[in-house]
């Protein structure tokens, strides 16, 4: 192998070589991004990155247990790899021994393309968007509509290898669209966005008729006080708050009494301080995870950069398999490392980067707003955004509603409301939901910087907290 290459499944091989830990974990993200702004029905920027990520995990064995060390740099080469292990041997020199330290995954197991040359996007990904967002921009033109926003593809190749005898690949695609029009005097706002994995099953003409529809709406105002309504969630206002509650899923913290999944017991298992079996809706809701989903396919094992309750740098390469969290209602499992389900006693069961709540229903969004308002006021909400977490013990949340929250009376959308500001648990509406709609795909749009895998009904909530009102948005 020569020493000059830089190819990324050499690099990893001539780091793991230069170790002299007595373990070592290697992984070289290779990221490619292209990009797309507009504003005003113009385009205003493109571009295309590529870039390198290197970490290295050195773990000592010592007398008092073993410690890691973990190094990660960008754009590094094939020359400069002997400085970054000696820097992760020496991090894991100067540390304590390590809380999480479990021997590394072991096994001869290799991905067939561990050699191959990384993924990459290019502008070419848009090939036949572009010109669809042309006629976007026509379209809104014609109509009176400005249309602000981007698209975004990325592409990461992960290439892991360790001393224990792994070499794994995993490459993953990532775009997002969000699309925003105003009317020309800024007075209205509407949103969509959308996630897709490659820019052939999104349609800007389409989203812009859908942002026509509801900068109609907002066409007549309605000011509305705070208070306790009856309330349409969105798959994206859904699939921001179930992400939170996703990653407030620790077993060890709830083992320990420190959140929502927290419960007081006598018993000395660890499923017996936390909620574990507990029915939290009734509902028969299920939230699930599964690296093999169709469309929202992801990495099929562990690749952690760093430690913590979430992940533990020794699990990388762990095998992920479908894990149901929440089972038709009942709480079904917590995050949990290696490490912590030994703390706990629970089963292993690490995090994955997709996240679906499916509940059995058929009904649209738009056919749960026609069968909507018949007995009173319902708010039909766009997005959310500036998610904040209030009190870990039931994991309340605050938040803002924005661009668009509206009234519907009698199955129909009668006008553009204010917006508030919400204060809800996550948990506590899977409880009081009163109906979920069909599943479908969808973009997070508090979250969409880091999780886009998300498939979400919409939710009818009889009581949604809108705690103040909010004119900043």
């Amino acid at each position: 192998m020569s020493r000059n290459t830089n190819k990324p499944h050499e690099i990893v091989e001539r780091a793991l070589e230069l170790s002299r830990a007595d373990g070592c974990v290697v992984i070289a993200d290779e990221h490619s991004s292209a990009n797309l702004r507009w504003a005003g029905n113009a385009l205003t920027t493109n571009g295309v990155t590529r870039g390198r990520t290197l970490t290295v995990v050195a773990t000592v064995d010592g007398g008092q247990g073993t410690a890691s060390g973990v190094v990660s740099r960008s754009a590094v080469t094939a020359a400069e790899l002997e400085e970054l292990v000696r820097a992760a041997e020496a991090a894991a020199r100067e540390a304590g021994p390590a809380e999480d330290a479990q021997p590394l995954v072991a096994g001869q197991k290799a991905s067939a393309d561990f050699t191959d040359a990384p993924d990459e996007t290019t502008s070419e990904v848009f090939a036949n968007f572009a010109p669809a967002l042309g006629e976007s921009f026509r379209q809104a033109r014609s109509g009176g509509r400005e249309l602000y926003g981007f698209a975004h593809h990325g592409v990461v190749s992960s290439y892991l290898g360790t001393s224990a005898g792994l070499r794994l690949r995993h490459d993953q695609p990532t775009g997002t669209l969000e699309l925003n029009a105003k009317s020309p005097d800024r007075t209205r706002s509407a949103w969509a966005g959308r996630a897709t994995r490659g820019f052939t099953d999104v349609d800007p003409r389409e989203m812009d008729a859908e942002l026509a529809r509801r900068l109609g709406w907002a066409g007549r105002r309605i000011e509305l006080p705070a208070g306790r309504y009856e309330t349409l969630l969105p798959p994206s206002a859904v699939a921001d708050l179930l992400i939170y509650q996703f990653w407030s899923s620790s077993a060890r913290d709830a083992v320990e009494g420190r959140t929502v999944f927290s419960r007081a017991a006598a018993g000395e298992g660890g499923a017996a301080r936390t909620r574990l079996g507990e029915r939290l809706s009734e509902l028969p809701l299920t939230l699930r995870s599964d690296p093999a989903e169709e469309g929202l396919q992801c990495a099929p094992f562990v690749l952690a950069h760093s430690s913590g309750d979430e992940e533990s740098v020794f699990d990388n390469g762990l095998p992920l398999a479908a894990t149901e969290w929440v089972r038709e209602g009942v709480l079904n499992r917590l995050m949990t490392t290696r490490h912590t389900a030994g703390l706990t006693g629970l089963p292993v069961a690490p995090g994955i980067n997709n996240l679906l709540l499916e509940g059995g229903g058929s009904r649209s969004l738009e056919e749960m707003v026609a069968a909507s308002g018949h007995n009173g006021p319902v708010l039909l909400l766009t997005c959310l955004w500036y998610i904040r977490e209030v009190d870990p013990a039931s994991l309340l949340l605050t938040g803002l509603t924005r661009d668009g929250v509206y009234l519907v009376e009698n199955g129909e959308v009668v006008g553009e409301v204010n917006n508030f500001r919400f204060n809800e648990s996550p948990v506590s509406l899977l409880g009081r939901a009163v109906e979920a709609g069909r599943t479908e795909r969808t973009l997070p749009r508090e979250w969409s910087d880091d999780f886009t895998g998300a498939a979400m009904p919409a939710l009818r909530i009889p009581d949604f907290h809108m705690s103040s009102v909010s004119r900043g948005v």
